[in-house]
């Protein structure tokens, strides 16, 4: 059974669609048995599913929770058991999904923002040590898009100056980054198992951990704060995943591996495609020491390309293929987050790629056909502007 992401895409008809999931045989009969059980809150399920998911990244411990915000959340939030105070900082790109930064809030903490890097839309690591306080507790580096962020750089900084990494790894199933799985580099890992990403529960998270007492502490903030039987240690949330989004992700697993072939088939493809329109859009590239775990296909205009990422949009869009915006900058194009008193400005690689930029779908239900399909697309775009490839 196959259902495309979003309502919007099926009505629209679109040939290219963004985002699908996979429900296999194993899940539906997962599902009945869970509802014939009457148990459908956190079970056996789940457990297996947290059991599965760790050691497919080769970690102790997976924590699974009702959202990827939500395992960010309590990653955070686990670092009040190391002594961190409400009001300390975490470090966050500025570029990214708004759940990493309203997160760190729901947590307690302040996001504290750096600017990416546009060709590969992840944190500049030549950046973090200028934003480093006092208050600073740890680093939450996104692996945007499912490309690695430049994690050497970062566990080095964040060793220098003893504060935890959290990869967030919403977007990066899969992903490699010199021959260590993303995911198992951080002292912490989240996950988003959205609808539209590798593994999925329809909604869903998880978090990874090698240590027994952050494991511990994940458990018990997922469920309120509790320990035992209502005794309550800490500040929890109600994050709990249930049994019927387990089999869901159960099944996901047996075909983890087929789904990520598929995607990385895909992705390169595109990127191979795309060479010869170099010079009017960057996407991203594969290096030689990391595998990309793809999301989705970035495209980025080029600064003096002589049309905007409206017109292109517009464009792609009426010839059927689904797109959505490259995300925000989180401090200074998100009116929630004018609070902290940002001005555009202050983020021009962010704010460029906002700008400029838009993503596609490159899932595992998209054929070969239907990329060449949208490199027509393109082609024809261009064309329309006077412009060739």
């Amino acid at each position: 059974m196959k259902i495309s992401e979003g309502q919007e895409s099926k009505k629209a008809g679109y040939k290219v669609p963004f985002g699908t999931v996979s429900i296999t045989p194993k899940a539906r009969l997962l599902i009945n048995e869970a509802l014939e059980s009457g148990w459908v809150t956190k079970g056996k399920y789940v457990k297996e599913f947290e059991e599965k998911f760790a050691a497919l990244f080769g970690m102790k411990y997976g924590v699974a929770v009702s959202s990827g915000t939500d395992a960010d959340a309590l990653a955070c939030a686990v670092l009040y058991d190391f002594g961190a105070k409400r009001g300390d900082e975490i470090i966050i790109p500025a570029l990214s999904f708004v759940a990493t930064g309203n997160a760190v809030l729901q947590a307690g903490f302040t996001p504290v923002f750096v600017d990416v890097k546009r060709e590969t839309l992840n944190i500049d690591p030549g950046k973090i040590e200028a934003k480093i306080t006092q208050r600073t507790r740890a680093i939450m580096p996104v692996h945007l898009m499912g490309k690695p962020a430049e994690m050497d750089a970062i566990m080095a900084i964040a060793k220098k100056h003893g504060f935890k990494v959290i990869e967030d790894a919403a977007e990066a199933h899969g992903a490699e980054y010199r021959g260590q799985k993303i995911g198992a580099i951080g002292d912490m890992a989240c996950f988003s198992l959205y609808a539209a990403h590798i593994v999925t529960t329809i909604e869903g998270g998880m978090i990874l951990t090698n240590c027994e007492k952050t494991v511990e502490a994940l458990r018990s903030l997922r469920n309120h704060g509790m320990t035992g039987k209502f005794t309550f240690e800490r500040i929890g949330f109600s994050a709990k995943m249930n049994e019927i989004e387990a089999a869901v992700g159960l099944g996901n697993l047996e075909i983890f591996q087929k789904i990520l072939d598929t995607r990385r088939r895909n992705m390169l493809y595109l990127i191979e495609k795309f060479r010869k329109f170099d010079k009017y859009f960057i996407t991203l590239k594969e290096e030689p020491h990391e595998k990309l775990g793809p999301h989705a296909f970035s495209i980025i205009l080029r600064p003096g390309v002589g049309f905007t990422k409206d017109e292109f949009v517009a464009y792609i869009e009426s010839k059927g293929v689904d797109s959505r915006n490259l995300f925000y900058s989180m401090p200074t194009q998100c009116p929630s987050y004018a609070f902290l008193g940002y001005k555009l400005g202050d983020f021009p690689e962010t704010e460029y790629c906002s700008d400029h930029g838009t993503h596609i779908g490159i899932h595992q239900d998209i054929e070969i056909s239907q990329l060449d399909y949208v490199v027509d697309v393109v082609d024809a775009f261009l064309s329309s502007k006077g412009y060739t490839a």
